[in-house]
């Protein structure tokens, strides 16, 4: 997911580290903070892999500054992690919200509709966070007020979702 942001913010345009793991925090940050300690060594790996490349710019006020950007290779690889994202990037929310974040960088609209036609099968599978045996329970089974309350809170933002889902799909189709 980090690689993924890295590499999608990159794509907009090129940016110094601090600029960067602003931008990705506020996207993933209030879920999985990124620390200099995670996004640099992260940075490192994309630019051994020839993704992206580094040039020292002089600093407004103090020392020269690292700018970052995209290799052609890093904008190739950034559309196939977006075109064949990972199993993980579609199921688990906050993944996927980074691969929606960028999906706008795959300029083919068939591509795009594949990539959320997953994501949309998954929302459908009958799914819950709590069970009894192998049955899923629904909210108003459950006599606790906050499990109900995350089945409640889980459903309705599934529902506003499948419907973003299919009327996004019916424009991308259409």
């Amino acid at each position: 997911m980090l690689e993924l942001a890295i590499l999608g913010f990159l794509y907009d345009t090129p940016l110094h580290g601090y600029e960067l793991r602003k931008r990705i925090s506020a996207l993933t940050g209030h879920v999985r903070p990124v620390a200099e300690s995670t996004l640099y060594p992260a940075i490192k790996r994309l630019e051994k892999a020839g993704l992206l490349v580094r040039a020292t710019e002089p600093g407004a006020v103090a020392a020269p500054r690292h700018v970052l950007s995209l290799t052609d290779e890093g904008r190739s690889e950034l559309r196939r992690r977006l075109t064949e994202p990972d199993e993980r990037d579609i199921t688990d929310e906050n993944r996927w919200f980074t691969v929606l974040a960028f999906l706008r960088h795959l300029d083919d609209a068939p591509a795009q509709a594949a990539v959320l036609r997953r994501r949309l099968a998954f929302l459908e599978e009958p799914a819950s966070f709590f069970y009894d045996g192998d049955r899923a329970l629904r909210a108003e089974e459950l006599d606790d007020p906050f499990r109900r309350g995350v089945l409640t809170i889980a459903r309705a933002t599934s529902r506003a979702e499948l419907s973003w889902l299919r009327a996004t799909l019916e424009s991308l189709d259409g």
